[in-house]
C-alpha cells in the first residue's frame, strides 16, 4: 500500500470519527454543549469549533485557496451544534475530495501556511498528517468531556477493518462513503 492510499484511508476514517462524535453530541442539550468542563477548551462547543476552524485553515492551504488566517476571525463561529455539524461534514467531504484527487507526487508538493509573522512552507503530506493528528487530539478531548455528561462517549478508535465493516455500514451509508 502506498502513502497516498494510507492518507486517503485516514481522511475517510477522520470523517467517520467526526460523524460518530457529532452524532453523540447531538444528544446533548444546548446547556450541556456549552457547560464548562475540564479540557484545553472549556466547553464541548468551543472544542468542536476549534477542530473545524483549524480544518478550514489547513484545507485552505492544501487547496491553495488563499484565505489563510482569515479563517480564525471568529473563535466560535457556531453556537449551535446542527450548523457546526453540517459545516464539519462539508469540511470532511472537501478533505476527502482533495486527497482523492491527489497524485502520488502531490504529497511532496510545498504548501504555504500563513502564520502571524511569516509564511511557513511544508510538504503536503506533513500538513495532512498534522491536520489528522490535530483532529484526533481534540476529538479525544471531546470524548473525555462527554464522559462527564449524560451522553456516553462513542467508540472512536475502530478503524475500517474488513471484518468490522458491517458494524459501521449504516454510518458509512449516512456519509455516502464506500465500505471498501
Amino acid at each position: 500500500m502506498d502513502a497516498l492510499s494510507i492518507v486517503r484511508g485516514f481522511a475517510r476514517n477522520n470523517a467517520w470519527a467526526n460523524h460518530r462524535l457529532l452524532t453523540a453530541c447531538a444528544r446533548l442539550s444546548l446547556p450541556d454543549l456549552h457547560a464548562t468542563r475540564t479540557s484545553f477548551f472549556p466547553t464541548i462547543m468551543k472544542t468542536l469549533n476549534h477542530i473545524l476552524i483549524v480544518d478550514w485553515y489547513y484545507i485552505d492551504a492544501l487547496a491553495r485557496e488563499g484565505r489563510g488566517r482569515v479563517v480564525f476571525a471568529s473563535e466560535e463561529p457556531f453556537a449551535e451544534l446542527a450548523p457546526l455539524a453540517a459545516a464539519q461534514r462539508a469540511s470532511d467531504r472537501k478533505l476527502i475530495a482533495l486527497v482523492e484527487a491527489m497524485r502520488p507526487g502531490d504529497l511532496a508538493a510545498d504548501v504555504s501556511l500563513e502564520r502571524a509573522d511569516h509564511v511557513q512552507r511544508e510538504r503536503a503530506v506533513d500538513v495532512l498528517l498534522h491536520l489528522l493528528e490535530h483532529q484526533i487530539h481534540h476529538r479525544g478531548q471531546v470524548h473525555a468531556m462527554l464522559a462527564g455528561s449524560p451522553v456516553a462517549p462513542p467508540q472512536l478508535d475502530e478503524f475500517f477493518l474488513r471484518d468490522e465493516l458491517p458494524l459501521r455500514q449504516r454510518e458509512l451509508d449516512e456519509l455516502g462513503m464506500p465500505a471498501d
